[in-house]
């Protein structure tokens, strides 16, 4: 061949690119409709016809009716465990699907799973409809686990905020607890906070308990301290870092308790409670403060409005609080706090603080350990010193309870925290569960690079 004749040919073959490319053109806005239209109407051809032809482009938009892609959503299972007991404080273990009735938000949910746990072992009464099949993929049927044991422990040691001189005292009451709440086949796992370390992973080895009890000891700041400590413009600058600290500690333990599902997590939450303004007026020289002051205020007179700057610390307190009591709810982790001081009294002779002021720290203190048990369904044990029945109520708790489920009506996700409402169709019976649930919050969109 010829340099002229294939010169010819590239000429051909360049035109013919060209047409074809305007009339991809023409045809390319509504190209798309009639390929999907020509699939509509061969699917939906009687069989041994032929398929209609599809309508023109021109034609109106009845003829070129596609069909809608279906959207598909799936909620996850809400679960909650429930106590329930008759007149004498003992516990009914012979309810059914029927005999309970849940509202979300006032709405009536149905039940789709139930499981009993009595003894300390997990019996399925009723288990949840499997989810329905992924496209391409065929799974066998899980087989539930129809007799389960043992029970799931953490014990969450916040020496950051107990008191050194109640070492041994701390010590006798875990000393209490690997007797008390401890059986064979329990689960557990140790927590601290500070100086202690402490971080044993769930285990069945009890003698990791008794290697840790013989470890903790409370590095907790004394109100000298308190009151002499530095601060900064929100306040005092130790006190909120322990306290961000024992918070973050507690709520990496509980996204962690997240992961077992339908058990019932019993957290020992034993701490003396978070105060982040503690002693505010000796720590800012009042003069109608009896006792110690702080030395830097000896020689200037008293401005009351520099104490405004901590005037914010009992919001970050109940912020803090409601972060890590949402977390535990939808983790189903129930918290049972512990003041490991007993009945308090008055300050140490040593520590000469005001009585209103240690009074109004004994009180925040207090009242920050009884809202994280209440806001998680536990209790706190607070001013008593015989821990033993309080000891053997979680351990009660902790083995005889149903654990429910249901799919959630609700098509708001926009509501986060949704009230749950539980109640028992048989007379003559209490009923316990969690007053309310929070749904974990979307994660925070990647930013492009």
């Amino acid at each position: 061949m010829t340099t002229t004749a294939k010169m010819g040919r590239k000429t051909t073959t360049a035109r013919y690119n060209l047409r074809m490319l305007k009339f991809l053109r023409r045809v390319w806005p509504v190209a798309p409709a009639l390929f999907l239209t020509a699939a509509t109407l061969a699917a939906q051809a009687p069989a041994g016809q032929p398929p209609a032809q599809p309508p023109a482009a021109g034609q109106p938009a009845e003829a070129q009716d596609i069909q809608s892609p279906t959207f598909r959503q799936f909620i996850d299972l809400v679960t909650t465990d429930v106590i329930v007991r008759d007149g004498r404080g003992q516990f009914v273990s012979d309810l059914t699907k029927d005999d309970f009735e849940v509202l979300e938000d006032g709405v009536t949910q149905e039940v789709a799973s139930v499981q009993l746990v009595h003894g300390g072992r997990t019996f399925n009464l009723q288990a949840p409809p499997p989810p329905p099949p992924q496209e391409g993929i065929i799974l066998p049927v899980s087989k539930p686990t129809n007799d389960a044991a043992g029970r799931i422990f953490l014990f969450f040691v916040d020496d950051l905020h107990m008191n050194f001189r109640d070492t041994p005292r701390i010590r006798q009451l875990f000393e209490k607890m690997n007797k008390t709440l401890l059986h064979d086949g329990d689960m557990f796992g140790i927590v601290s906070t500070g100086t202690s370390s402490l971080a044993i992973d769930l285990t069945y080895d009890r003698k990791r308990m008794d290697e840790a009890i013989k470890k903790i000891s409370g590095s907790a700041l004394k109100p000298s301290e308190l009151i002499e400590g530095p601060q900064g413009p929100n306040g005092l600058t130790e006190v909120k870092y322990r306290s961000h600290v024992a918070f973050s500690t507690a709520y990496d333990i509980v996204n962690n308790l997240s992961k077992i599902q339908n058990r019932r997590k019993a957290v020992i939450y034993v701490s003396n409670g978070y105060d982040l303004n503690p002693f505010e007026g000796a720590r800012f020289g009042d003069p109608n403060i009896v006792g110690m002051k702080n030395t830097r205020y000896e020689n200037m007179e008293y401005d009351p409005f520099t104490r405004q700057s901590n005037q914010f610390s009992d919001a970050e307190l109940v912020r803090e609080l409601s972060e890590l009591t949402r977390a535990a709810n939808r983790a189903n982790a129930t918290f049972y706090t512990i003041d490991p001081r007993g009945l308090v009294a008055g300050s140490d002779i040593d520590e000469q603080v005001d009585p209103t002021e240690w009074q109004n720290h004994i009180r925040k203190t207090q009242d920050s350990l009884r809202v994280i048990a209440d806001e998680t369904g536990g209790f706190a044990v607070i001013n008593q010193n015989q821990f033993d029945k309080a000891l053997q109520r979680i351990d009660a708790e902790s083995s005889d309870y149903y654990v429910l489920g249901y799919y959630s009506s609700n098509p708001d996700p926009l509501k986060r925290t949704r009230r749950i409402e539980v109640k028992a169709k048989r007379s003559g019976v209490d009923i316990w569960s969690r007053r309310s649930y929070s749904i974990k919050p979307p994660p925070e969109p990647k930013a492009s690079k």
